[in-house]
């Protein structure tokens, strides 16, 4: 059967696929390929090329035209490359082959010569494991960070346009001391703030040292060579990766699963922020912009269901699971290697996906609200048995004798505490007319501290 979005057993390649497609360029298995071959040529031009090997050294053009080899990659080079796997049963070791044959159809003099160097003294994980971060690098810049940016500063902009809009707060989803709408949006932003600016500064590891980490087939070839500096300085300098050092045969993956940690949290805040809304919306504290065709349920032609935070929470808990998954197993390897880590590095798109659709369905659940500043006041005015905290709190810096016992007994399991309630109660209050002035000025809407900002 034919890969279709309608035939793909994965949501993400069918239902989600428009959604997610600009981060099929760094996650599919033809991108996969394109990236392991970019890390053999770069490698091949620095091993030719370097100051300390001199084995054949490149001019400009000669540089331009092996890159082109990855950087004019097609679909149908990606499916010859499949092809030589089925010989090999190794796909890097067909990646190293398909190299040798574009060096061939080149025709770049005396390249020809030197392709026994193309994976010279490496073993595949040298090549995954530079690959998969660059990926991950690329992905995080291009995509994944651009789009973080854009939901902090929406979700920012959200709160200040609602600082000054006083809201019942609700701890134990209990009545509480009133806090403003935008101070409570603000709590996200900040949130949001510290983890991308983690996310931002992060170093991307990858590891480069041969069968068991140590180069050891390099030293053997070339012992007068500096080797570890090499690599360093290839890993850094050319790839713009951190190189972990000292390794196995595969990367430690500490650093990877400190970027996945970095999703974890991230998606976190997505839940908590998706679950306060659908609260919010259910207490019609929001309303929802409608469009005329859209369908809230199938059965109740009223309905305006708040589906983008439930689709949001539902994928940035599912790319926790997967992330969350990747950072304690990756690390975890028999001896210098077992192959766990090779089909589980295949499902890092996967969790990151999940986590942009994520991103995606937030930033359009936020467009969609609208604050309902009537149903807000009129919660407020419901609710004056709040100020108990504010009357209690200057009794007792006024040295009333049990003021918060008094205001326990005057409103606790009380169905009704209005204005006029708590107001009798204050006038009765055996204290100074100034400090009942003072009292007597409390109103839940403007009992907010510096929430305002």
């Amino acid at each position: 059967m034919k890969l279709d979005e309608l035939t793909a057993i994965s949501p993400l390649d069918g239902r989600y696929r428009k959604r997610i497609e600009a981060l099929s360029k760094f996650f599919s298995e033809s991108a996969l390929i394109q990236y392991r071959i970019q890390v053999e040529i770069e490698y091949f031009i620095e091993l030719l090329n370097h100051k300390s090997t001199q084995i054949h050294p490149l001019n400009p053009d000669q540089i331009a035209l092996l890159r082109s080899i990855y950087l004019n990659f097609s679909l149908d080079q990606a499916r010859r490359v499949k092809e030589i796997e089925q010989r090999t049963n190794h796909d890097v070791k067909a990646v190293e082959y398909f190299i040798k044959e574009q060096l061939e159809k080149l025709g770049v003099n005396g390249l020809s010569q030197k392709q026994e160097f193309v994976h010279f003294g490496l073993t595949s994980q040298d090549v995954n494991n530079t690959a998969i971060p660059l990926m991950i690098r690329d992905a995080l810049q291009e995509v994944i960070l651009p789009r973080l940016r854009s939901l902090t500063e929406y979700v920012l902009e959200l709160g200040d346009n609602w600082k000054e809009v006083p809201m019942l707060a609700r701890t134990h989803g209990q009545p509480a001391t009133p806090t403003t709408v935008g101070k409570e949006i603000h709590v996200f932003a900040k949130r949001l703030m510290l983890q991308l600016a983690e996310l931002e500064d992060i170093s991307i590891p990858a590891k480069f040292g041969g069968a068991t980490g140590n180069l050891n087939a390099h030293y053997v070839s070339f012992p007068s060579i500096d080797w570890d500096t090499f690599a360093d300085e290839f890993v850094e300098k050319k790839l713009g990766l951190s190189r972990s050092f000292p390794t196995t045969q595969i990367d430690h993956y500490d650093g990877l699963s400190r970027i996945f940690d970095c999703f974890c949290r991230l998606n976190s805040i997505l839940v908590d922020l998706c679950q306060d809304m659908w609260l919010y919306i259910s207490q019609e504290y929001f309303l929802q912009r409608i469009r005329k065709d859209e369908v809230g349920s199938s059965a109740m032609p009223h309905k305006v269901n708040p589906i983008d935070f439930e689709n949001a929470e539902g994928n940035a808990a599912l790319s926790s699971a997967i992330l969350g998954f990747l950072s304690r197993k990756l690390p975890v390897s028999r001896l210098q290697r077992d192959l766990t880590d090779s089909t589980l590095l295949r499902n890092i798109g996967t969790g990151i996906s999940h986590f942009y659709l994520a991103l995606s369905s937030v930033s359009r659940g936020l467009g969609k609200l609208q604050i309902n500043e009537v149903t807000i006041q009129a919660d407020l005015n419901h609710n004056w048995a709040i100020l108990a905290e504010a009357i209690q709190t200057v009794l007792r810096k006024e040295g009333y004798p049990q003021p918060y016992e008094a205001l326990k007994a005057l409103t606790r399991g009380k169905s009704v505490i209005d204005q006029t309630h708590l107001q009798n109660f204050i006038r009765a209050l055996d204290v100074s007319a100034e400090v009942k002035a003072q009292l007597l000025e409390l109103r839940p809407d403007t009992y907010i501290g510096n929430a305002g900002g």
